[in-house]
């Protein structure tokens, strides 16, 4: 068989839609315009893209966009400073340090200073406890896309068996947390786990988060099964070009599994989503409003 393609980006068309409507009667009604700062320190190209598309979703969405850039030799006090004048402006909702930072900032200092109430990011250790033990919090985008994606063609999560290839606290981690909390089954597997495709092969749910070029194969991959890429990897194409392709072999995943997401177009374009969604979470959060629905 050949499994359904998950499109990401119509998914997110039709979520920030429903994030401009929301916004826009958080507006009306409130007198409330949601607003998100992006930081880039340098000019890393990849950073430089995705701030750009991150930056044009907030104002299709009808939401206001502070955007700040700033030299590769900006220090890290003076990094701080910024952030702390951001947590006090109220017409910021939302704060998101676009990462990698230069080595001479240690990132995890500047993370923890954002706010946690405006932390879109979701890496702030108050949201990652919050989320550990149930609480209301801003989660991982990425993480939060998965999720969202794989509810798209399970509609419940509930009881299935999800195994989580990655551990990192910006995706592995959190979203074992999201996935616990829709009553699935989890395992979280990583590059100590012994028989990783045996462990692969019993999951309903594979989530590939491990910045490997097509690690996953066909064979790890149980019949029907819905897989979620989450890898971006850029490697050789024709023609002397390079190409993007994910953790997963796709086209042998593409014959075995149920429902399966490309790279491009799947989880990428859910995570920008997911960050603009935050950002009105965020917004409604700060003025004591209930979670928004969309």
């Amino acid at each position: 068989m050949t499994a359904i393609l998950i499109d990401g980006k119509a998914i997110a068309q039709d979520l920030r839609a429903n994030i401009a409507k929301a916004a826009a009667d958080l507006s009306q009604q409130h007198g409330i315009v949601p607003g998100l700062a992006v930081v880039l320190v340098g000019a890393d190209p990849a950073s430089e893209v995705y701030v750009r598309s991150k930056s044009k979703a907030v104002i299709d969405a009808g939401m206001r966009s502070f955007d700040h850039k700033l030299p590769d030799t900006t220090s890290q006090a003076d990094l701080i400073a910024l952030i702390g004048r951001l947590n006090a402006d109220k017409d910021v909702h939302g704060i998101l340090v676009q990462l990698p930072l230069p080595d001479h900032i240690d990132s995890s200092v500047v993370l923890n200073t954002i706010d946690p109430g405006k932390d879109v990011d979701g890496f702030h250790p108050v949201n990652a406890g919050r989320l550990a033990t149930g609480q209301r919090a801003l989660v991982p985008c990425t993480p939060y896309a998965c999720v969202l994606l794989a509810k798209r063609v399970h509609g419940s999560l509930a009881g299935l068996n999800a195994v989580v290839i990655g551990r990192s606290n910006i995706v592995g981690k959190p979203l074992a947390q999201l996935l616990l909390a829709e009553n699935a089954t989890v395992t979280i597997a990583h590059s100590k786990t012994r028989d990783l495709p045996g462990v692969c092969r019993r999951a309903d749910l594979l989530f590939a988060a491990v910045g490997r070029p097509e690690m996953v194969r066909g064979d790890w991959i149980a019949p029907g099964a819905t897989v979620i890429d989450v890898g971006i990897n850029r490697v050789p194409g024709d023609a002397g070009k390079t190409k993007l392709v994910g953790d997963v072999a796709f086209a042998e995943a593409r014959e075995i599994a149920g429902a399966i997401t490309p790279v491009p177009g799947g989880v990428g374009p859910m995570t920008i989503a997911c960050v603009i969604l935050n950002t009105l979470r965020a917004a409604c959060a700060g003025a004591g409003l209930p979670e928004p629905q969309v």
